[in-house]
């Protein structure tokens, strides 16, 4: 048993750094092929720091733990938009200044919305279908709304996390983005197995597992990449990272466990209405004022440590 949380835990460390050099160095490439900084900020990074959770959704799906898949994936938006917004919103008064608010994050709650109802009645091949279109229709429209506002806030605060002073080194990104993919794999794999080996062990049901360890594990490079964006005051990249994150996690982790797996709602109907909730609620919370206050991140922390123990029980 202590091997395998000493390898659970090595996996998600692993998972976390990678994953991390994995973002910076799809950001930096973007940069040195000329993509527009907006676009990167919305896209690149925003399915970045989602590899985690595909990843790991897809080894879960592919060895038949679909409960440990879907689990991590809606443990995952629930962090986004509770313990990380939190977290980042204790660090600094957070304000949003960009069209974010108003373009993305309606998108990116549509897609949690959608996740949620296909995962009320089953994943099947139709569902995957429906995934697959919606992620298509949603890249499109956000790379057309990047376009529309080329000097959009974002585009500076993309340009401010990834630190690229002159032109970077193509062969250094390189590399960083294939150990970083690699890493990525590997740390997701070592999770999967020993986490899924531990809750046969200890006797709970994979789902508690994925909601926890597994959903924690995955989300810690959002937690970091916000962190980051928070201290150097870029509040619209670090929602737009947690929207673009959720959205990313909803359609494309859906439609891989929905295309390998056949099965009926994989996770109870409270869990699923919960992450639809919070995504509804936190965007209406900060479209009320375009900003989020100490004691608004204080609720949504609380709100996550009371939805805990219901979710795992």
């Amino acid at each position: 048993m202590v091997l395998l949380a000493v390898l659970s835990v090595f996996g998600l460390v692993l998972l976390a750094l990678a994953a991390d050099h994995l973002v910076l160095g799809s950001g930096r490439l973007a940069e040195r092929l000329g993509i527009q900084p907006v676009v990167v900020g919305v896209v690149v990074i925003g399915f970045g720091t989602s590899a985690p959770e595909l990843v790991v959704a897809g080894t879960a799906s592919v060895r038949d733990e679909t409960e440990l898949a879907a689990a991590s994936l809606v443990g995952s938006n629930i962090l986004n938009l509770t313990l990380i917004l939190g977290v980042a919103g204790l660090i600094a008064p957070l304000v949003v200044r960009s069209t974010i608010l108003r373009r993305e994050a309606p998108l990116s709650v549509a897609a949690v919305a959608i996740f949620g109802v296909i995962l009320m009645y089953g994943l099947w091949r139709t569902g995957s279908v429906v995934l697959t279109l919606g992620l298509i229709g949603s890249v499109i429209l956000l790379l057309r709304f990047a376009r529309a506002a080329p000097r959009d806030v974002v585009a500076a605060e993309t340009v401010d996390y990834l630190n690229v002073a002159g032109q970077p080194r193509l062969a250094v990104e390189c590399l960083r983005v294939l150990l970083g993919l690699g890493g990525t794999v590997l740390g997701a794999q070592l999770l999967v197995d020993n986490a899924a080996e531990m809750a046969v062990r200890l006797g709970v049901s994979a789902e508690v597992v994925g909601f926890t360890l597994v959903a924690l594990g995955t989300s810690l490079p959002e937690l970091v990449t916000s962190i980051q964006a928070q201290r150097r005051g870029d509040g619209d990249l670090m929602v737009g990272n947690l929207l673009g994150s959720n959205l990313v996690n909803s359609l494309a982790g859906g439609m891989i466990i929905a295309f390998t797996a056949e099965t009926g709602p994989p996770l109870s109907p409270l869990v699923i209405l919960a992450m639809v909730g919070i995504s509804g609620f936190t965007w209406a919370l900060l479209a009320r004022g375009k900003r989020l206050s100490r004691a608004e991140s204080v609720f949504l922390l609380l709100l996550y440590l009371i939805l805990l123990p219901v979710i795992v029980t």
